[in-house]
């Protein structure tokens, strides 16, 4: 028996969207009773400090019910096509344990009482070892290679050696923090990565790949992030109720990355994930500036999201904005995957 990739697809969504719901309506009162409220830094828009209090790591409710439905998946492709979707499976993997550092991040915040977990060196050893090792594994089973494929252009070099893994390792690393500094505001980071998982579905559902196992690896990653995420804003959305916290926030970043490797055109992450790399480069510029002038500043406040806050706009206009945005880069990059383009020149 073989369920159509679009009945398995709305399955998922479904699935993940209501485990979701049901169990962050039990995990957002243990958060609270636990007392496991944000702490608001004194340097954030003043507005903010409002939602102190507010439960975080609630991106455990989305977490644990991403992972029921991915295992099921799992199960289902594995019984269908006869061999274990290991792509799938070591994306997961990795996604969870930049959860993992997430969620020790966030449990160090809430045990200090402040708004600082591990060091800025801890994290981001953890997050390189980690990241070295998913390439490493991915290589290793045979799930990606070192062929360098160029977006758009069809430039392809055909080994690219170490140095490419390397490369693969830092962007890993700077995309998992990007989506990190993303989750600044009321329900931007779940709506971004929302959008971002409709590509993931829409280029499994065309049959991106060669064979139908791998389409419905990506397309089966980009369901139940989508039904996580619609479950996760019934609560996140402003004005939020729980806030998805480094553990959430660094689980999407490695599924944002790992799509892009699952893909097999990991360059292209590049151009879908933009929105959130233009936070991270918001701040980068905005601390060289700041020393480099001994204390002026490029932006009002960075990441950027904050420098719109102090503009005056809204936080749902913020959102909206910034996921329109995302989802004309999702489209471009739609078109810069390879298969795509050969069709379009059929």
């Amino acid at each position: 028996m073989e369920l159509s990739p679009e009945l398995l697809v709305i399955i998922s969504v479904v699935c993940t969207f209501i485990l979701t719901v049901a169990i962050s309506r039990i995990v957002i009162p243990i958060l609270k009773s636990h007392k496991m409220g944000q702490k608001i830094l004194d340097i954030g828009p003043r507005w903010h400090k409002s939602k102190e209090g507010t439960p975080t790591m609630g991106g455990i409710s989305f977490i644990f019910a991403m992972t029921v439905v991915i295992a099921a998946n799992i199960a289902l492709l594995a019984f269908m096509y006869g061999e274990v979707p290991l792509a799938l499976t070591l994306t997961f993997v990795y996604a969870l344990l930049c959860a993992f550092i997430g969620c020790i991040d966030d449990t160090a915040k809430l045990r200090r009482k402040q708004n600082e977990g591990l060091t800025p060196l801890q994290k981001i050893i953890l997050q390189f070892v980690i990241a070295a090792a998913y390439i490493a594994a991915m290589v290793y089973f045979g799930c990606i290679d070192d062929t360098v494929y160029i977006p758009y252009i069809g430039f392809t070099l055909e080994h690219g050696g170490i140095l490419y893994y390397a490369l693969l390792v830092v962007l890993s690393v700077g995309v998992m923090n990007s989506v990190n500094l993303a989750d600044g505001i009321d329900g931007l980071a779940a709506t971004e990565t929302l959008v971002v998982s409709a590509l993931f579905v829409t280029a499994g559902l065309v049959k991106y790949a060669s064979h139908a196992s791998f389409s419905g690896e990506i397309a089966a990653l980009g369901a139940v992030t989508a039904g996580g995420m619609l479950g996760f804003l019934v609560y996140n959305f402003h004005p939020a109720r729980v806030f998805m916290g480094d553990t959430g926030s660094l689980f999407l970043g490695g599924i944002v990355m790992g799509g892009a490797l699952m893909l097999k055109n990991p360059l292209i992450v590049i151009v879908y994930a933009m929105m959130y790399i233009i936070e991270s480069v918001s701040d980068i510029l905005q601390v060289v500036y700041f020393k480099l002038t001994h204390g002026k500043r490029l932006f009002r406040m960075a990441p950027i999201h904050h420098h719109f806050e102090k503009c005056g706009w809204g936080e749902v206009k913020i959102v909206v904005v910034f996921s329109i945005m995302t989802a004309l880069f999702c489209a471009a990059a739609y078109f810069g995957l390879p298969a795509i383009s050969v069709l379009l020149r059929v």
